[in-house]
């Protein structure tokens, strides 16, 4: 018997030494959802039950699960060089890779900072922001500007940047100088938008009031979501990050867009950046550049905010900030066999395809038990349930439950209910999704 089958069974005993992150250990450990296999667009359970990805993992796996040509580049890198030290040393496939993600970046995204997380990806283009301001002279510019409900990992950076607030209660004052713009969030005006809201592009005018709040002079740059993924998809506003990128510019503040979930496919393309026809001067990146197969994460920058660290003796360093793995050899195989995939299958283009299908499933759903809103945009939609008075987010974790039981992952974020399955979806599967959720909101007080 190998160790892989030894561990598909594990004993309640074998439970406790996994401390589990954003679950609640000791419900998952009385009643385990365990997955002991994936391929394609399904998990299978160690007793043989399939399930099918309605969320591509946790928003990473866009190409579906155990693609041959990742799988077999990844196999054969672990065999060929297993690590690279990261600093003042290189390997090839971290250059092909940064090639190949420049390639299908904004025109003005130049360079790539590798990471390996989103997390550490968000706290690098922080860092990256301030360290462009101080060697452009502007040393004053620290403070950080965030969104109410943004989710930007779990770092120190992330979250006080963040605006999610059971992510920031437990961990004390967090960064200094970090203010917040509203969130977009308007029932009242944008429920059941197909696409974009049409209400909310002036919440952007908020930046020019922090601005007088805070005087441009002090405000290093502003980060938000594309699309707010983790608080439970929350679309931009028509217009509204046009605007942002108009007042950013006209104060000299950077603007970073988070395309941890959004990048690679989710929107219709390769970054939501090109789809919403807005050019920030940093992109972070994560999750669906290897498909969620190893783990990475990296920083899109422009050349001008490149170019202002190349200064100084040409034998010093510029910047003085980096990770062990950064650019994993075992990474940049599966990242560059995952962009081939992309590629091959011309998935971007098939999500963009795909989306009126999406669209028609959530919406389908108008008129169920409990539902107050229906949002859709790309591959992407959500369902938000009204909240249970002494229990917020119950009734969205009770649902999600029963579809796991019927067969199909989804993923709740308080009282919404997110489906963002791989970009290999058919038709016939979204239909699944949407009469599982049909059938398990129907069934839930």
């Amino acid at each position: 018997m190998t160790i892989l089958s030894d561990q598909l069974h594990l004993h309640p005993d074998q439970l406790g030494a996994h401390w589990m992150p954003f679950t609640a250990n000791r419900q998952f450990k009385a009643n385990p959802r365990m997955i002991a296999k994936a391929e394609g667009m399904y998990y299978w359970t160690p007793d043989g039950r399939k399930v099918l990805d309605g969320f591509s993992g946790l928003w990473c796996c866009n190409a579906g699960h155990c693609r041959k040509p990742i799988v077999e580049a990844i196999q054969k890198q672990a065999a060929t060089l297993d690590y690279s030290p990261a600093f003042q040393m290189a390997h090839p496939l971290s250059f092909e890779l940064a090639n190949r993600i420049v390639e299908i970046a904004p025109p003005s995204m130049k360079h790539v900072f590798y990471t390996n997380s989103g997390s550490e990806a968000v706290d690098t283009a922080l860092k990256i922001a301030l360290g462009y301001q101080r060697v452009k002279g502007e040393a004053s510019r620290t403070r950080l500007i965030g969104r109410e409900r943004g989710y930007h990992g779990v770092g120190f950076g992330g979250i006080s940047v963040g605006g999610m607030v059971a992510n920031r209660k437990m961990f004390g004052a967090m960064l200094a100088g970090v203010d917040h713009l509203p969130h977009t969030h308007n029932l009242a005006k944008n429920a059941y938008t197909k696409g974009l809201p049409e209400h909310g592009a002036e919440l952007a005018d908020e930046l020019e009031r922090l601005v007088a709040l805070h005087d441009a002079s002090t405000i290093a740059a502003v980060i938000v979501e594309p699309m707010a993924g983790s608080t439970g998809v929350l679309m931009p506003p028509k217009g509204y990050l046009k605007r942002l990128r108009e007042i950013t510019k006209k104060h000299g503040i950077l603007l970073i867009f988070d395309e941890v979930i959004t990048a690679f496919g989710r929107m219709g393309g390769a970054f939501a950046s090109q789809v919403f026809d807005v050019e920030p001067d940093m992109i972070t990146f994560a999750k669906g550049v290897t498909s969620g197969t190893v783990p990475m994460g990296g920083v899109l920058a422009s050349k001008a905010v490149h170019d202002a660290f190349m200064i100084g003796p040409p034998g010093a360093i510029e910047i003085f900030h980096g990770y062990t793995y950064s650019a994993h050899p075992l990474a940049c195989a599966a990242g560059i066999a995952t962009l081939q995939l992309y590629k091959d299958g011309d998935l971007f283009n098939r999500a963009k395809q795909m989306a009126p299908v999406m669209e028609s499933a959530v919406h389908g759903l108008k008129g169920g038990k409990n539902i107050i809103d229906l949002r859709n945009f790309g591959l992407v939609g959500a369902i938000e349930l009204a909240s249970r008075p002494d229990a917020p987010g119950a009734r969205a974790f009770e649902v999600m439950l029963k579809c796991w039981e019927k067969g199909v992952l989804v993923r709740t974020a308080g009282d919404n209910i997110a489906i963002a399955p791989p970009l290999i979806v058919e038709a016939s599967q979204i239909a699944q999704i949407a009469d599982t959720l049909r059938e398990a909101i129907q069934s839930t007080d």
